[in-house]
């Protein structure tokens, strides 16, 4: 499959991930470190910020810029994703959900690898 497809792939992924913090913010506020302040506003900044990301993936002229905002947001909400995961130990949900949120945290290294080779500038 040629690099198009895996970067298009890459945009639709990020825009649907980021139109789901609109229309399910509170999926996401329950998973928000409580260090944090302003959850709501988060939400949907990070959702913001992950559409924006998709839709440059698109384009020639803004896939550098995209696939650098796309890594740093990738990195900003690995806490969200480490909560879960404790979240989940903490309330002794079934072995299975905790495998897979285990799985999960190397899987957001994949993700930024991909948003990596998909924005460099001769991909």
């Amino acid at each position: 499959m040629s690099s198009s497809f895996f970067r298009t792939s890459l945009g639709v992924i990020f825009v649907a991930a980021g139109a789901l913090h609109f229309l399910a913010p509170g999926a996401y506020e329950r998973i928000m470190p409580t260090y944090l302040p302003l959850h709501r506003e988060l939400v949907y900044l990070s959702g913001a910020l992950e559409i924006l990301g998709g839709l440059g993936m698109f384009s020639k002229r803004t896939r550098s810029v995209a696939g650098i905002g796309l890594i740093l947001l990738l990195l900003a909400v690995w806490p969200a994703n480490l909560q879960m995961l404790l979240d989940a130990r903490a309330a002794q949900k079934p072995a299975w959900w905790v495998a897979l949120l285990w799985a999960r945290m190397p899987l957001q290294v994949v993700l930024i690898w991909w948003v990596w080779r998909a924005s460099r500038p001769r991909a």
